[in-house]
């Protein structure tokens, strides 16, 4: 799964995709909750930035280490949901105007 960035959709990804027998699939253009990057980036933010304060950079850096080295541990209960690929889809959705 790629999210459409420039350097995804060149000739050299293609050739290996294709040499790899690997289907690539692009995201729609502006789909940030479907990428799962950009889940995690938005727990990491919410656990280590809100509301925190941290007297120097490292002490910032080191907060953000420390959520992502118990991503497997601490907070794998948080981030199995999360981080699922299990999307609601809207399949016979009838819509009705008011």
């Amino acid at each position: 799964m790629l999210d459409n960035a420039r350097y995804q959709k060149c000739r050299v990804v293609f050739a290996l995709a294709e040499a790899l027998n690997i289907e690539l699939l692009y995201l729609p253009s502006y789909s940030p909750h479907l990428n799962l990057i950009e889940r995690l980036w938005k727990f990491v933010r919410n656990e280590c930035l809100y509301s925190k304060y941290y007297a120097d950079f490292d002490s910032f850096k080191d907060a953000i280490q420390t959520c992502l080295e118990q991503a497997d541990t601490t907070h794998k209960k948080a981030l199995k949901t999360l981080l699922s690929l299990n999307f609601q889809s809207f399949k016979n959705v009838h819509i009705s105007s008011v």
